[in-house]
């Protein structure tokens, strides 16, 4: 058999990491010593030599490896898939049955990782001689796959014809037993390496992997119809340029590069060196005074402004000024539906209900018919996010009317004025750290002065005495 260890771009497939640990199980499974006792099964009234059960394969992993049934029955499973191990009594049917089924072990020839798919050439051989075997009696899809390979490669097919009956006549000279089993080891490495259509294709990695949806289209007029309007969405999709998305990515960079403190450091100074947790304290949500790095961060998008409970609460004061406080107390309201308590959403969205949306209602919030209906219908069903539409209208409402009109206003504007800027305070990286003192004169070096201010002394008092004489 010629294998093609090729992948479809012409370049060597890499083995996956799983296969080489089931390598190393069925090694295991085959010690002599501590491997698996195999005997003769019996298939109607054929004695399959070499053979064990269903229930021996569990037993065996629970035993060696120390895990549960289920566990073990899923190993199993995967050796079967995988074409480790493959089943005599319904070899179709690649999984593996705690009971009395009699499996074999692959020869190593077949192994999934020694040999990925084979050619066409192989796989007609297989069907030919199947064909041959079964007088034309071949499943639907072979025999869709024989005549796919017929129309290809019709120019070696009697040479295919000829190896499929040489091989027959090879086989007859076999006993049964013999036969059955080269058999179902090569019709478990064809449903392995050429899956019937419906079941994924477990040697396929990766984002072109076939599953059960797209593994046989109906070409047909409903088939297009999805293909031409899954096209025409497609083209009405917006895009953006990569050279637009970068340039914002700079100006966002650029936007918030001094209010940074990686970038910028800290003021007045870093609280995870200096231990001193005034720059948390000017930054706290509840201050008399912010910073002008928060005030100036407001301007930066609307968002930003309503992250900032500060920011809410000054917005929420030139709101009541305009007399539009409803807007901010509405959005408010409906984040904390959104994120509060599943047992009190119920009751939250009535009072939502009662306080902005009803007829009548002391904090009525402007909205439009179409949101307004759709809202009350999921009020009669409440849940986190049955108030997203008519928040979503109120945020873009003040976004675009309130939230301009606000960053123009006197209000902000002395707010930034009078807001603090911190200065520098230069500390001690580390408070164990002392000056340096100088350390003491050595005791000779102490004896040694003492005895010249010895001898100075002396010899002054001499100098001393011989000028007074003089005079």
């Amino acid at each position: 058999m010629t294998i093609n260890t090729l992948n479809q771009a012409g370049v060597q497939r890499e083995q996956m990491p799983c296969l080489t640990k089931m390598e190393r199980v069925i090694v295991s499974m085959q010690d002599p010593d501590m491997g698996m006792k195999m005997r003769n099964q019996r298939l109607l009234i054929t004695v399959i030599p070499h053979a064990m059960t269903g229930r021996d394969i569990v037993d065996w992993l629970i035993q060696k490896y120390t895990i549960t049934e289920e566990e073990s029955l899923h190993i199993g499973n995967l050796l079967v898939k995988y074409g480790y191990i493959y089943p005599l009594k319904e070899p179709r049917n690649l999984c593996l049955k705690q009971d009395e089924t009699p499996y074999r072990f692959q020869t190593p020839y077949y192994w999934t990782s020694t040999h990925w798919p084979a050619s066409e050439l192989d796989y007609a051989i297989y069907l030919a001689k199947k064909n041959i075997r079964k007088q034309g009696e071949l499943i639907e899809y072979e025999k869709e796959c024989y005549n796919a390979l017929h129309k290809r490669i019709n120019h070696t097919w009697d040479f295919v014809v000829m190896q499929a009956r040489e091989q027959l006549r090879a086989s007859k000279q076999r006993r049964k037993a013999d036969r059955i089993v080269l058999e179902c080891q090569e019709q478990a490495y064809w449903l392995i390496n050429r899956p019937p259509p419906g079941v994924m294709d477990i040697l396929e990695q990766g984002p072109e992997r076939r599953n059960v949806a797209n593994t046989r289209v109906q070409l047909n007029a409903e088939f297009y119809k999805k293909e031409i309007e899954q096209n025409r969405r497609g083209l009405g999709r917006n895009r953006i340029k990569s050279s637009v998305c970068l340039e914002s990515f700079v100006k966002y960079c650029e936007q918030y590069q001094d209010h940074d403190p990686i970038m910028q450091g800290c003021l007045p100074s870093n609280p995870w060196i200096t231990d001193d947790i005034m720059y948390w304290n000017m930054n706290s949500e509840t201050v008399t005074m912010p910073t002008k790095l928060r005030v100036e961060r407001w301007s930066f998008s609307f968002m930003e402004l309503l992250n900032d409970p500060l920011g809410r609460k000054e917005l929420l004061t030139y709101l009541e000024k305009e007399f539009s406080a409803e807007n901010l107390c509405f959005w408010q309201a409906c984040e904390e539906v959104r994120h509060g308590e599943a047992s009190k959403i119920a009751a939250k969205v009535d009072e939502v209900y009662k306080q902005f949306l009803a007829p009548g209602a002391s904090r009525w919030v402007n909205i439009d018919s179409k949101t307004m209906e759709k809202t009350l219908e999921g009020i009669k069903h409440p849940h986190r996010f049955v108030l997203d539409d008519a928040q979503m209208h109120i945020y873009f409402l003040m976004k675009k009317d309130s939230y301009p009109r606000y960053l123009k206003s006197e209000l902000y504007k002395n707010l930034l004025a009078k807001a603090i800027v911190p200065q520098e305070t230069k500390k001690s990286v580390f408070p164990f750290m002392r000056r340096q003192r100088h350390s003491s004169p050595s005791p000779a070096l102490v004896t040694q002065t003492a005895e010249d201010n010895g001898k100075a002394q002396p010899s002054a008092a001499k100098a001393n005495t011989g000028t007074a004489s003089q005079i």
